[in-house]
């Protein structure tokens, strides 16, 4: 099955409730699993291309409700790459630490480096998704001008995409391939999920009562992902929305946009020798070959 990246690509205008969160063309397990596996080894390929070529990096980042699914994805889409090339990343809380910078210091200190991918897991975007639900955990960050959540204003938000946009800008100005994808599940599905963790005694340590307290606010959670989803997805760092019901087509979607967009990149080339170095393999070689 060939994968469209563009068929996934958000619009400026998203409706999350009008998209669907299964794929309209469905494989098996089976069959996602296979084609998944061809696509993460030509991923790894492009990796080592992207680690020789030494000037480019690649920064993925994932969002999603709780449960649609980020931390198997980005298991099964990367377990076949090089350890040295990828760093990964899951934010959570703001450290005592973290909250005396700005927002996004701690994202900048977490970005790849030449020839490096990088993984986000949860992003630079709860600044405008978790304290938009509750912004009081604003106050934690001892903003001048804000002194209570009555000075939280639209003109606030407004700012914040600004600021994120010129961020996502500068890194793809100096050589970061920007990818952030959206696990769009289903309020049903994650009640699915939900409960499997609580019946199953192995998954019982992944649920906690919080879960339940922000599935009540689903709704209000839906709306900060469509405003900031249609305000950042941009030509040079776009948003693609992925149907996460179904695990394994989810990976294999996420993969295969992975590998369209970055095969179109064919100035990363492995390196060529030096003048120098190339004319002497052949010595080379037989000091090798002659070692005694």
């Amino acid at each position: 099955m060939k994968i469209n990246a563009l068929d996934f690509r958000a619009n400026d205008d998203i409706q999350l409730s009008k998209l669907d969160t299964l794929p309209k063309d469905r494989l098996t397990k089976k069959e996602a699993k296979k084609e998944l596996a061809e696509s993460r080894r030509a991923l790894a390929e492009f990796q080592t291309k992207l680690y020789a070529h030494d000037k480019h990096a690649v920064l993925v980042c994932f969002q999603g409700m709780d449960t649609s699914g980020k931390d198997s994805l980005i298991r099964e889409v990367f377990k076949d790459f090089n350890v040295r090339g990828v760093i990964q990343h899951s934010f959570k809380v703001p450290t005592e630490l973290e909250l005396s910078h700005g927002y996004l210091w701690r994202h900048y200190i977490a970005l790849p480096g030449k020839g490096q991918f990088g993984i986000f897991n949860r992003t630079h975007y709860e600044n405008v998704l978790v304290t938009r639900v509750h912004p009081y955990y604003l106050m934690g960050e001892n903003l001048p001008g804000i002194n209570s959540t009555d000075d939280v204003t639209q003109e606030f938000w407004d700012m914040r995409f600004d600021q994120i946009n010129n961020f996502e800008k500068e890194l793809v100005q100096n050589g970061t391939f920007l990818f952030k994808f959206f696990l769009n599940l289903s309020k049903e599905e994650q009640k699915n999920r939900l409960l499997r963790r609580l019946n199953l005694p192995e998954k019982n340590w992944k649920f906690s009562g919080g879960d339940l307290k922000e599935r009540k606010l689903w709704s209000d959670y839906m709306k900060c992902y469509e405003e900031a989803i249609s305000r950042t997805s941009t030509d040079h760092a776009p948003w693609y929305i992925i149907p996460a019901d179904d695990k394994p087509m989810a990976r294999k979607i996420v993969s295969d946009i992975l590998l369209q967009e970055l095969e179109n990149k064919s100035h990363i080339v492995i390196p060529q020798l030096d003048s120098e170095t190339a004319s002497k393999i052949s010595e080379y070689k037989s000091q090798l070959e002659n070692e005694k």
